[in-house]
């Protein structure tokens, strides 16, 4: 289990009831998400009718649901699928540093909505990266022999004897 650190889960908790409207209730982190209600509700308000059902209370599996849906808009907002957390990892709170770095990245996406006018979360994205090299700089390492091209400073793997084996020396 990855270490949890508790600042960042205070601050994504302060981000999301900001978006929300409400204040943040007391509790631990994972038992406040825990049914997705307030995730769901959080989705709604980054684009709003995204989640179209929420269902505040219900069997085991019907709060899984609505953690679900909230993965499937966070997903359609821009949040890439490697970047959101496990329903397990909330539900049965098996990897809560996951989710809140999963909620981190979500609150990242928001600068990429120019329509989001609520609070941010996170160091300001680089909207582009661009450089000009000159054609001299572009062509200053074409003589040069790199690792990939065979040459490795003079060692060799003779004597090595093949996969597997040890060197004898």
């Amino acid at each position: 289990m990855s270490r949890r650190n508790k600042d960042l889960e205070a601050e994504v908790l302060t981000w999301i009831f900001g978006c929300i409207g409400e204040p943040v209730p007391a509790g631990d982190f994972e038992d406040i998400l825990r049914n997705g209600v307030v995730l769901c509700n959080l989705m709604n308000k980054l684009a709003p009718g995204s989640v179209k059902k929420i269902q505040p209370k219900g069997t085991n599996f019907q709060l899984m649901e609505n953690i679900q849906r909230f993965q499937a808009a966070a997903k359609a907002y821009g949040l890439p699928q490697e970047e959101i957390f496990q329903t397990a990892d909330l539900f049965e709170k098996r990897n809560i540093a996951q989710v809140a770095l999963s909620l981190f990245a979500l609150g990242r996406i928001t600068q990429k909505h120019p329509e989001w006018n609520g609070p941010q979360l996170g160091p300001k994205m680089a909207e582009k990266n661009e450089r000009n090299f000159t054609e001299e700089q572009l062509r200053a390492h074409e003589g040069e022999l790199n690792l990939q091209m065979g040459y490795n400073k003079g060692a060799s793997q003779s004597g090595h004897g093949g996969f597997g084996n040890t060197r004898h020396m």
